[in-house]
């Protein structure tokens, strides 16, 4: 078994404890289950045995005043951010490369809400990055949701052939991308992050299943006749709709990038107005053997990253010729990067030619006249264990 198998495992394993520790963590207001009596009587024992102590954190804090127009940031989960040693290594990078934001998990996949199981003092934290001029994004992962499954399984994805909660390969459990009652949990979720001071909220498992047994899908809601992307179109106008002020960014599939047709929903072109952001992950490491010629794209990742983007810079321009007049905003680019060894070793050198390849693109298309100003604002870089490169990364 491999390490991130490992740690899927153990998240598994952890869903159940934190079906009932949702509840609490949430608010009584959420989204009840059937028999909302006796679980609202489930929550106040429970809140009554576990309360947190008085003050064990400070008032909500406000958004950076003066946020960075290029982001550079950071992934770190929530265990990490719970960590002090890891704050250091994380605060550590910012101060003194090129990095200035962090991206801070607000919910993964296993549903357990970041405060208070695993950051009690979420203000504090907030507060210690911003007082480093360090912009805060809490990443939300909204289909996804392994605990809102044990709470609400009417919500969720069940086998045809046997009934049970359906799950992918991983057997990871996923909610309806068609429910309104998943749509409002997120935003309740995304609203309380943001009254804290998170600086913006970025979505992500925003789209339907793409592995394991796809056709032993029931869905509670999809009606399997309304094309999935339209589904997905009506949700990201929802999110934008209900948090119609906030910074939102959205994470795509890298094949959204340069192609519509995903089968999970995913197309440029519905996000490209409802959204401050979208990143879309191209990681050169997951593209197939044999793209853009390369037998193994992860060992060509200016190439990878520098066509992905261009094609998307191509999609922004032709969506801005033909959007309404009244669409409020066209999002800019600001994708995920591959800081992490998967299908080749990954270098320092290799990390860096992905941001080249953004860099370039940015003179070009300015250049070309196809933009008044950079589309690309930023990018992010993943690493599940949050260990990053430090050598590929500028100096303050």
């Amino acid at each position: 078994m491999t390490r991130r198998e490992r740690k899927l495992s153990i998240g598994l394993a952890l869903t159940a404890v934190a079906a009932v520790i949702f509840l609490f963590v949430i608010t009584d207001n959420v989204i009840e289950a059937p028999g909302g009596s006796l679980l609202h009587q489930a929550v106040t024992n429970l809140k009554n045995v576990i309360a947190p102590a008085p003050n064990i954190d400070i008032g909500p804090q406000q958004a950076l005043a003066n946020p960075p127009a290029v982001i550079k940031a950071i992934y770190s989960t929530n265990w990490s951010a719970a960590s002090e040693k890891k704050i250091q290594y994380f605060l550590n990078l910012l101060n003194t490369t090129e990095l200035n934001a962090i991206v801070i998990d607000i919910k993964d996949y296993t549903g357990v809400i970041t405060w208070p199981t695993i950051i009690p003092r979420i203000n504090v934290l907030i507060k210690r990055f911003h007082d480093a001029n360090v912009y805060v994004i809490g990443r939300i992962a909204v289909f996804q949701d392994g605990v809102l499954v044990k709470v609400r399984p009417d919500l969720a994805l069940h086998s045809s052939s046997t009934g049970a909660v359906w799950g992918d390969r991983k057997n990871v459990h996923w909610l309806d991308t068609a429910s309104q009652d998943v749509w409002d949990y997120n935003v309740q979720i995304a609203k309380d992050a943001l009254s804290r001071g998170f600086d913006e909220i970025n979505f992500d498992y925003i789209r339907f299943p793409s592995d394991g047994n796809i056709s032993d899908i029931r869905y509670p809601f999809y009606d399997r006749v309304t094309p999935k992307p339209t589904v997905l179109h009506k949700f990201f106008g929802y999110m934008r709709s209900q948090l119609p002020s906030a910074r939102l960014s959205a994470d795509l599939f890298g094949e959204a990038t340069y192609t519509d047709e995903s089968g999970i929903g995913q197309r440029m072109k519905d996000a490209l107005g409802e959204f401050d952001a979208i990143a879309p992950m191209v990681y050169p490491s997951h593209y197939a053997n044999g793209f853009r010629d390369h037998p193994n794209p992860a060992l060509a990742p200016y190439d990878v990253v520098h066509y992905s983007l261009d094609q998307a810079l191509w999609k922004a321009l032709q969506y801005e010729k033909t959007a309404p007049t009244s669409t409020p905003r066209t999002a800019t680019y600001r994708p995920w990067l591959q800081d992490f060894s998967l299908g080749a070793t990954y270098t320092a050198d290799m990390v860096r030619a992905q941001i080249q390849a953004l860099d370039d693109l940015n003179a070009s298309s300015s250049a070309s006249g196809g933009f008044s100003e950079p589309l690309i604002s930023g990018w992010m870089l993943w690493n599940a264990e949050n260990v990053y490169t430090k050598a590929a990364l500028l100096p303050e």
